[in-house]
């Protein structure tokens, strides 16, 4: 069995990764040994043989080992750190998508507005085999929470995708600075740089979501506005890598045809 001990766990309450569906493990505070015979998701141990500073014990499946840490030292965030970065995030509120923006769109969508619905997406989009719907949720709340800090980079900005994907790693490791580290902060990076490298089912899909929830709220802004907003559905055109993405496109698609073909001159 392999243990190896996480770089993101305190020194005085270590956090181990235990790659075995037979569960062995120990903590520092306690010489007590404890075993599991099954591989649940998430159990909790109440603290029992453990001694009195130790405190609770929880044990979680990612999909690719097991982590146990110590409750008491970071259940996930200090009160104080989780209100700093939800402040931290109210800038996802207040930070316009600058696509609209440079197309003269007044009051255009947050930020926030546009992972919200990409959320809603995933929560109604018909299952598919082998996708966890919860993370798909979980990726569209994350994939652009950078942004709280380096704002909304755009292919007019110039900036080349190396460079931008660098500037918002850096923001999302010194948001989850302002969180305080622990679990909650380590799940957050992982979602993020899955949407990032497109590495999995989820990411596939939310990838299409982003689409999707452009090109719609791009006729939406056309019907509002009475605009003709092209750029938006020509960029996206041939990139949807699902098969719910193909569709809700070509359902976008098809109203903003009809709509157009019936436009008065």
């Amino acid at each position: 069995m392999a243990i190896n001990a996480s770089s993101s766990s305190s020194p005085s309450h270590p956090c181990f990764y235990v790659k075995s569906p037979h569960l062995l493990f120990h903590t520092a505070s306690s010489k007590n040994l404890v075993s599991f015979n099954d591989s649940p998701r998430l159990i909790s141990l109440r603290r029992q043989a453990l001694s009195s500073d130790s405190g609770d014990l929880s044990l979680s499946s990612n999909g690719r080992g097991f982590k146990v840490e110590s409750s008491s030292s970071s259940s996930s965030s200090t009160t104080s750190s989780a209100i700093d970065f939800l402040t931290l995030c109210h800038r996802l509120k207040t930070t316009k998508r600058k696509g609209w923006i440079n197309h003269g769109i007044k009051g255009p969508e947050s930020v926030a507005d546009h992972m919200y619905r990409m959320a809603l997406m995933a929560l109604v989009a018909k299952d598919l085999p082998g996708v966890d719907r919860e993370r798909c949720i979980k990726i569209a709340i994350v994939h652009d929470i950078a942004e709280a800090i380096v704002g909304d980079i755009t292919p007019s900005d110039g900036v080349p995708k190396a460079e931008k994907s660098r500037r918002e790693l850096e923001a999302l490791n010194e948001m989850c600075e302002v969180l305080g580290g622990g679990m909650r902060a380590e799940e957050i990076k992982e979602l993020w740089a899955e949407y990032e490298n497109n590495s999995s089912l989820e990411a596939n899909l939310v990838k299409d979501f982003d689409k999707v929830e452009l090109i719609l709220q791009a006729l939406e802004y056309e019907i509002v506005h009475g605009k003709v907003l092209d750029e938006f559905f020509l960029s996206t055109a041939g990139k949807f890598q699902t098969e719910i993405g193909k569709s809700w496109a070509a359902e976008i698609n098809k109203r903003r045809s009809s709509r157009l073909a019936n436009r008065p001159n």
